[in-house]
């Protein structure tokens, strides 16, 4: 958040560091998860919603890779190497900056302007909308493995 003390804050250290160590241990723990999904003893039991869950799951796996990679892009780079970035990518018909913030959903480094406009600079263009993708991905997946479940469990019916 910027304050009328520092409107020249980028995205917090602190939270950044947490959201990557999280993140880290999130992305390990997944990407066992879907590996051990391979071995034979499990490949015999397979039915279709376990598979569909697993898709989703590896597309959650994959957001989450490319938000921790955009995050490393802001994590390297030091205050002035922001400020520069902002600078060298201004619009031509930008006046000039009087601020930047980070925001993490979605991710980006916003550099603002003077007449009340802002553009993002360090993360990769890509990556927003790589993740909002795989999370629709994951989101449609997993709608189609609870419904494969739903329709694989026995119905029982009380005898009146």
């Amino acid at each position: 958040m910027i304050t009328a003390s520092n409107p020249w804050q980028g995205h917090n250290f602190a939270a950044l560091s947490a959201i990557l160590l999280a993140g880290a241990a999130t992305l390990l723990g997944l990407t066992g998860y879907l590996c051990s999904r391979f071995t034979q003893p499990v490949r015999r039991r397979y039915v279709p919603f376990m598979g569909w869950r697993d898709v989703s799951l590896a597309t959650i796996t994959a957001a989450l890779a490319l938000y921790l990679w955009g995050c490393l892009h802001v994590l390297f780079l030091e205050d002035q190497e922001q400020a520069e970035a902002c600078e060298r990518q201004r619009p031509a018909d930008i006046p000039r900056l009087v601020g930047r913030r980070g925001d993490f959903i979605p991710l980006r480094l916003v550099c603002e302007a003077s007449d009340g406009r802002d553009y993002s600079v360090v993360i990769p263009d890509y990556i927003n909308p790589s993740i909002a993708v795989l999370l629709l991905l994951a989101l449609a997946c997993a709608l189609v493995s609870a419904l494969l479940h739903l329709k694989q469990r026995p119905t029982t019916r009380k005898k009146g």
